[in-house]
C-alpha cells in the first residue's frame, strides 16, 4: 500500500523523497503503462502550481502518442520536431519553456498553460517518449526542477521494459 508523506523539506529534499517514493511504488513492476500511470499520479500529487502532467510515447510512425496523464484532455498525436514535446523528442534533451506563447510552434492543448518542462525518456539509445509538465504560472520551472525531473525519469526507466 502507498502512503503519502508530507513534502516539508527543501526543494531538493522533496524531490529526493518523491524519487524514492517512485522507486518503492514501481519496484518489481515492469509494465510501461502501469508505471507511467503511477508516475504521473505521483508527480501530480507532489508538484504544486501545475495543471497537467503526463507522458507521450513514441509511436512506430515517428510521432508521439498520448500516454498516461493527470489533467484536462490533451492532444493525442504530436509529430517529432513539433511543439515543445516533439522538439524535445527529436533533440533528446530537456526543454524548459518560461513562456509557452514565446515558443515557436507551441501546441496549445490547455489555454491556461503558461510555462512547460519536457524531459525525454531514453532507455539505452532508444527514445521511448517524453515527460510533459505544464503550469498556469509563467516561469514555473527552474534548473532544480530540470535536474530532479531528469533523475525522476532515470529512476523510472530502470523499472520499465519497452
Amino acid at each position: 500500500m502507498f502512503s503519502v508523506q508530507a513534502y516539508s523539506g527543501t526543494k531538493e529534499e522533496n524531490y529526493a523523497l518523491v524519487i524514492s517514493q517512485l522507486e518503492a511504488l514501481i519496484e518489481g513492476e515492469t509494465n510501461l503503462i502501469a508505471n507511467l500511470s503511477n508516475a504521473s499520479a505521483l508527480l501530480n500529487l507532489f508538484l504544486q502550481e501545475i495543471n497537467w502532467v503526463g507522458f507521450y510515447l513514441l509511436d512506430s510512425n515517428d510521432e508521439l502518442v498520448l500516454g498516461p496523464f493527470q489533467g484536462l484532455p490533451a492532444c493525442v498525436r504530436i509529430p517529432l520536431g513539433r511543439g515543445v514535446c516533439g522538439t524535445t523528442a527529436a533533440k533528446r534533451e530537456t526543454i524548459v519553456v518560461p513562456d509557452v506563447h514565446a515558443f515557436p510552434g507551441h501546441i496549445a492543448c490547455d489555454a491556461a498553460s503558461r510555462s512547460e518542462i519536457v524531459v525525454p525518456i531514453v532507455q539505452g539509445d532508444k527514445l521511448l517518449g517524453v515527460l510533459d509538465i505544464d503550469s498556469p504560472i509563467p516561469d514555473r520551472f527552474d534548473e532544480l526542477d530540470q535536474k530532479y525531473l531528469e533523475l525522476f525519469v532515470q529512476a523510472l526507466v530502470k523499472h520499465i521494459q519497452a
